[in-house]
């Protein structure tokens, strides 16, 4: 979800090379700083508040649009399917055929956002679209946006967290999720939620940052890093189809955060003080701290 930056303001850490082999992308967590999002967060507590302050004014930003749409998900990205997070049409589209849809089958997009990327899927494969946020703010945009696009009936969306999703078993033929599962608290709990979720043969297809534990050593935002998700995926009744890092993802990180944080006084003007700060303080931290090694397109098939 959203899941902002510039040239660091932190000091010491340096970035190091990233993968270059080919892949795909991706709120629903994208974007949103580690400091306005924790997956895994009641409603309470303060980063799920601060999450909703930025999807409150969400959408009002020229600048912010420009941003992403300059840096990050390309001119060709359609205005109505927006969202936060590192991804473009060919790494959507990339996805969108890992998840193996057909018409009505049910796809639940878990850290959806505002749900622009699931909600392009299920109108392109007339699936029946499932999404599960934290922030209640996003998942009201969600209902607005699937509202807009005449999708009401076939949409729906509720509060929810990678391990408590409130989604029957077995009812999903597909779960995707895009830059959030690198926030979850523990990944094998979150992975164990999506095979309950879907039925034997149902594909999960993700976009998710690889950590690097040694840069996150103490950093509560990003808790049990994961620097490849193979393992946890076998582990929890998965065999991985595909598996592939997404071209040139730290260029576009770099650009697009770093447009953030050279533009912060504009953003405040139009998204407020707050949200804001929230996404300028994400787009520093990434930048300093370097967290990632990795940015990859993942899908794998419930045995």
């Amino acid at each position: 979800m959203p899941n902002s930056y510039g040239e660091s303001t932190f000091a010491g850490r340096q970035p190091t090379d990233a993968p270059s082999t080919v892949s795909a992308v991706g709120s629903c967590a994208g974007v949103l700083a580690p400091t306005l999002y924790g997956t895994g967060m009641s409603t309470e507590d303060p980063l799920t508040a601060g999450y909703n302050s930025f999807y409150e004014v969400w959408g009002r930003s020229p600048t912010w649009n420009r941003i992403w749409r300059e840096h990050v998900t390309g001119a060709d990205f359609p205005d109505e399917f927006a969202h936060v997070s590192f991804i473009s049409m060919v790494e959507l589209r990339t996805l969108a055929e890992g998840l193996n849809l057909a018409a009505d089958r049910i796809l639940v997009d878990l850290a959806c956002g505002a749900a622009g990327p699931s909600l392009w899927i299920a109108k392109e494969y007339s699936a029946r679209l499932v999404g599960r946020d934290l922030s209640s703010v996003a998942v009201e945009r969600a209902i607005e946006n699937a509202t807009s696009l005449g999708m009401g009936d076939r949409a729906q969306f509720a509060k929810g967290s990678f391990e408590t999703t409130g989604v029957a078993s077995g009812s999903a033929d597909a779960v995707m999720t895009v830059d959030a599962l690198q926030y979850a608290p523990d990944k094998t709990k979150a992975l164990t939620e999506v095979a309950r979720i879907l039925r034997p043969g149902g594909r999960f297809a993700f976009i998710a940052f690889e950590l690097d534990a040694e840069h996150v050593a103490g950093l509560p935002v990003w808790n049990h890093p994961v620097d490849d998700y193979r393992p946890i995926l076998e582990a929890t009744g998965f065999e991985t189809l595909s598996y592939d890092q997404i071209p040139r993802w730290r260029e576009h990180v770099t650009a697009g955060f770093g447009a953030v944080v050279a533009e912060q006084q504009q953003l405040e003007i139009e998204l407020g003080p707050v949200a804001a700060a929230g996404a300028v303080a994400e787009a520093s931290l990434t930048l300093g701290v370097q967290p990632y090694r990795g940015h990859v397109l993942g899908v794998a098939v419930r045995i």
